[in-house]
């Protein structure tokens, strides 16, 4: 494995946050923490652009319950840390320039705060602990293949036959859905409702539930990341619908705020700008004056985003996401996009194999630069599409 070009220090983009005493002993004992526990080799396979397994994500994720961890954003009731904004952020930062993963977001940071929000005790009581526990892998059914941007348009049904919903209906792009043991689903409970954002509801699926079938989308990268899900006749316990029939629109657009303040992914672009840095000086591509201004104005540009976001997180109380969650979905996917992009420029032609490991002379990262690029065209679309976000900002923030 090809180690981390520099030091963590030659990491850090600051944004000369005035934090208290109280706050630096904190950041001090996040960054001891990290350096100990997280395991080399999957830092190792950060830096080389190496996606981790499903195995290595779970153990993280287990490594930070044990220390209380892993929920920042999660009420103190139900396991959270009771951690102020500053500190989510200098955790969120901290995490970030080590290059640790955080939680896989569909459980802990989307079908969980809804749950908490609008599930019942029974609900509550039953999925929570295994959820903070990283015990189960959910994925999310949003998407389908003629309503993603325009989610409203799903066609999924599921009909109420005495105790139990039939569902028939796809999913598409179901991120990561191959190691999912639930799937919570937009469905549409009353066809005959008069706006398409009435009549859909929220409901949770075992995926061994009868008629679940899921089948992998080979992508340009030539991964295997989405999937299709395909319901035939899926009978699911009454039980297992969140909130109130016909009133998943609500619930939606509360997930879908959450999940737009985590695809800023600040501190995951400030990892990826820093060892552009370092790689671009090693092979004298930072002495061309050109290069080096659009790496400067990328790194101007992720401080603003993250003093955006600190304002963001620190105003988003209540469990109600701030409508500049938009903002941050928007810019933070054009920011990670110009990262690979620039990481790409810096690989040069040794970017051109794939998957050839060390057989040849091209480093192993600059062997997943150009995957990591095409990869990472999803950004802009994932989320609520960019297009949709400027809409969203024209509309709710500008009111234009």
């Amino acid at each position: 494995m090809t180690m981390a070009p520099g030091p963590l220090e030659s990491r850090r983009i600051d944004v000369n946050a005035d934090f208290t005493a109280e706050e630096l002993s904190f950041e001090s004992e996040v960054r001891e923490f990290l350096s100990a526990e997280f395991p080399g080799e999957y830092r190792d396979k950060v830096d080389a652009n190496i996606r981790l397994s499903k195995d290595e994500l779970v153990n993280w994720q287990k490594i930070l319950y044990r220390k209380g961890w892993a929920a920042p954003n999660w009420p103190q009731e139900y396991g959270g840390t009771g951690w102020s904004a500053t500190q989510k952020y200098i955790f969120a930062t901290e995490m970030g320039l080590i290059g640790a993963p955080e939680p896989v977001p569909f459980g802990m940071k989307m079908v969980a705060p809804v749950i908490m929000a609008y599930g019942s005790d029974e609900q509550k009581q039953r999925f929570l602990p295994d959820i903070l526990e990283s015990n189960v892998w959910w994925c999310q059914g949003y998407s389908e293949p003629n309503a993603g941007s325009d989610l409203a348009s799903l066609r999924t049904t599921a009909l109420r036959d005495g105790d139990s919903y039939v569902v028939n209906g796809q999913k598409t792009w179901t991120t990561l859905g191959q190691y999912a043991d639930w799937i919570f689903c937009l469905v549409r409970t009353d066809p005959n409702a008069p706006k398409k954002q009435a009549g859909i509801s929220f409901l949770l699926i075992d995926m061994n539930t009868p008629g679940v079938t899921l089948r992998p989308i080979k992508l340009v990268d030539g991964s295997f990341e989405v999937n299709e899900v395909f319901f035939e006749d899926v009978r699911v316990p009454a039980d297992q619908l969140v909130g109130e029939e016909n009133q998943g629109w609500t619930y939606a657009k509360f997930l879908l705020g959450n999940e737009r303040n985590g695809i800023a992914q600040v501190g995951r672009t400030k990892l990826r700008l820093s060892e552009i840095k370092e790689r671009a000086k090693a092979s004298g591509l930072l002495d061309d004056a050109l290069f080096a201004a659009r790496l400067a104005e990328a790194e101007n540009d992720i401080l603003a985003l993250e003093l955006t976001q600190m304002r963001v997180a620190s105003s988003s109380q209540g469990g109600k996401p701030n409508p500049a969650s938009s903002v941050l979905k928007l810019r933070g996917s054009q920011l990670q996009q110009l990262a690979t992009e620039l990481m790409l420029e810096v690989a040069g032609p040794d970017a051109l194999p794939f998957e050839a490991g060390e057989a040849i002379t091209s480093p192993e990262w600059a062997q997943h630069s150009a995957p990591r690029y095409l990869n990472y065209r999803k950004t802009s679309i994932y989320g609520g599409s960019n297009e949709v976000q400027r809409t969203i900002i024209a509309s709710t923030i500008l009111g234009l």
